[in-house]
Protein backbone atom coordinates (compact mmCIF):
# COMPACT_ATOMS: atom_id res chain seq x y z
CA UNK A 1 0.00 0.00 0.00
CA UNK A 2 1.25 3.47 -0.92
CA UNK A 3 0.03 6.70 0.69
CA UNK A 4 0.67 10.45 0.46
CA UNK A 5 -0.59 13.49 2.35
CA UNK A 6 -1.43 16.91 0.94
CA UNK A 7 -2.54 20.33 2.14
CA UNK A 8 -5.26 21.78 -0.09
CA UNK A 9 -4.33 25.28 -1.31
CA UNK A 10 -7.02 25.80 -3.94
CA UNK A 11 -9.37 28.65 -2.98
CA UNK A 12 -12.40 26.45 -3.70
CA UNK A 13 -11.04 23.31 -2.05
CA UNK A 14 -11.97 20.07 -3.76
CA UNK A 15 -15.37 20.87 -5.19
CA UNK A 16 -17.22 19.64 -8.31
CA UNK A 17 -14.68 20.11 -11.12
CA UNK A 18 -11.49 18.97 -9.35
CA UNK A 19 -13.43 16.19 -7.60
CA UNK A 20 -14.71 14.89 -10.94
CA UNK A 21 -11.20 15.06 -12.41
CA UNK A 22 -9.77 13.12 -9.47
CA UNK A 23 -12.49 10.47 -9.74
CA UNK A 24 -11.93 10.10 -13.49
CA UNK A 25 -8.18 9.78 -12.97
CA UNK A 26 -8.52 7.24 -10.14
CA UNK A 27 -11.01 5.19 -12.17
CA UNK A 28 -8.31 4.46 -14.78
CA UNK A 29 -6.47 2.16 -12.33
CA UNK A 30 -7.16 -1.34 -11.05
CA UNK A 31 -5.93 -0.56 -7.53
CA UNK A 32 -8.26 0.41 -4.72
CA UNK A 33 -7.73 4.13 -4.14
CA UNK A 34 -9.10 6.06 -1.19
CA UNK A 35 -9.11 9.61 0.09
CA UNK A 36 -9.18 10.41 3.80
CA UNK A 37 -10.19 13.72 5.35
CA UNK A 38 -10.55 14.11 9.10
CA UNK A 39 -12.01 10.79 10.28
CA UNK A 40 -13.74 9.85 7.01
CA UNK A 41 -12.30 7.66 4.27
CA UNK A 42 -14.06 7.20 0.94
CA UNK A 43 -13.38 5.52 -2.39
CA UNK A 44 -11.64 8.01 -4.69
CA UNK A 45 -13.50 6.41 -7.61
CA UNK A 46 -16.84 7.62 -6.20
CA UNK A 47 -17.85 11.20 -7.01
CA UNK A 48 -20.55 11.12 -4.32
CA UNK A 49 -18.04 9.90 -1.75
CA UNK A 50 -15.50 12.59 -2.60
CA UNK A 51 -18.13 15.34 -2.65
CA UNK A 52 -19.50 14.16 0.71
CA UNK A 53 -16.18 15.06 2.36
CA UNK A 54 -16.67 18.80 1.62
CA UNK A 55 -12.91 19.41 1.49
CA UNK A 56 -12.12 23.11 1.89
CA UNK A 57 -8.98 25.20 1.46
CA UNK A 58 -6.42 24.41 4.15
CA UNK A 59 -7.60 20.83 4.62
CA UNK A 60 -5.06 18.04 5.00
CA UNK A 61 -5.99 14.96 2.97
CA UNK A 62 -4.43 11.53 2.54
CA UNK A 63 -4.56 9.52 -0.67
CA UNK A 64 -3.87 5.77 -0.45
CA UNK A 65 -3.62 3.17 -3.19
CA UNK A 66 -3.49 -0.59 -2.81
CA UNK A 67 -3.22 -2.98 -5.73
CA UNK A 68 -1.27 -4.03 -8.79
CA UNK A 69 -0.74 -0.53 -10.19
CA UNK A 70 -0.71 1.41 -6.91
CA UNK A 71 2.58 3.23 -7.50
CA UNK A 72 1.62 4.35 -11.01
CA UNK A 73 -1.78 5.45 -9.72
CA UNK A 74 -0.30 7.41 -6.85
CA UNK A 75 2.30 9.05 -9.10
CA UNK A 76 -0.32 10.27 -11.60
CA UNK A 77 -2.71 11.40 -8.89
CA UNK A 78 0.19 13.15 -7.12
CA UNK A 79 1.04 15.06 -10.29
CA UNK A 80 -2.59 16.13 -10.77
CA UNK A 81 -3.04 17.19 -7.14
CA UNK A 82 0.20 19.20 -7.04
CA UNK A 83 -0.59 20.98 -10.29
CA UNK A 84 -4.24 21.73 -9.50
CA UNK A 85 -5.23 21.78 -5.83
CA UNK A 86 -2.60 21.09 -3.19
CA UNK A 87 1.01 21.13 -2.12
Amino acid sequence: MAEKSYKVISETGIQARPAAQLVNLASQFKSDISIRYKSSTVNLKSIMGVMSLAIAKGAVIDIAANGPDEQDALNKIDHFIKSEIAE
